[in-house]
């Protein structure tokens, strides 16, 4: 039974993308353009140029944008805005998995290292509006992303959310290692397993997984 490493949990960390909707959305791919048409403009580079530059700072630093930030001075925000600036029209409204995430005990959030505002959009998108007791985008973290400990730190401490009675669910193993380390149970969204010590549990379908934690 899944539920009983649960049975402590009374917060709910939750990421967005790829994780409250599914991989096959692939809005991530609408993203990953636009940030490289971004990383071209600023730096007047070429695309294959710009591709290579936005996969190695986003494996360095954890995102493209805190790579360009550290290493170019990139003014964060007009940044935030171009990349997110995509279409939402595919998502579906899952009211099932909306359901779930109604009757987990506690308080709930997302923390992702998008923006918040695109955070919001996503989440109405996906017929999720009104479940979430907060919204954190990495603007919350003072553009510090996840996997660093310190987004967490910073996010967890103006929720007061204490990691000891808490869980998170998100789809990139890395961004699971701090969250283990600072007591939390962890869960890995994505299509394969991951297997790592700081991984607990893995799960193909977020709703699916929840459904086994409700009685």
């Amino acid at each position: 039974m899944v539920a009983h490493h649960f049975s402590h949990v009374r917060g709910w960390v939750f990421d967005l993308d790829n994780t409250l909707y599914p991989l096959s959305a692939r809005l991530f791919d609408q993203i990953e353009v636009r940030m490289t048409d971004w990383v071209m403009t600023a730096l007047k580079v070429e695309r294959a140029e710009a591709d290579r530059l936005r996969s190695h700072y986003w494996r360095t630093y954890g995102t493209t944008l805190a790579g360009l930030m550290t290493e170019h001075g990139v003014d964060p925000a007009p940044y935030m805005t171009h990349v997110h600036d995509i279409t939402l029209d595919h998502l579906e409204k899952d009211m099932l998995l909306a359901a779930r995430i109604r009757d987990l005990p506690g308080r709930k959030i997302v923390f992702t290292n998008g923006s918040a505002p695109y955070a919001e959009r996503v989440i109405a998108a996906r017929g999720l509006s009104g479940l979430f007791d907060a919204v954190y985008g990495v603007e919350h973290a003072g553009y510090r992303p996840k996997p660093e400990r310190v987004a967490f730190e910073t996010v967890f401490a103006a929720d007061s959310l204490s990691p000891a009675t808490a869980a998170m669910f998100e789809d990139d193993a890395r961004n699971l290692l701090a969250p283990h380390q600072m007591g939390m149970r962890t869960v890995h969204v994505a299509p394969e397993a991951a297997p790592a010590p700081h991984i607990h549990h893995h799960t193909l379908d977020l709703s699916d997984f929840l459904a086994r934690l409700l009685p």
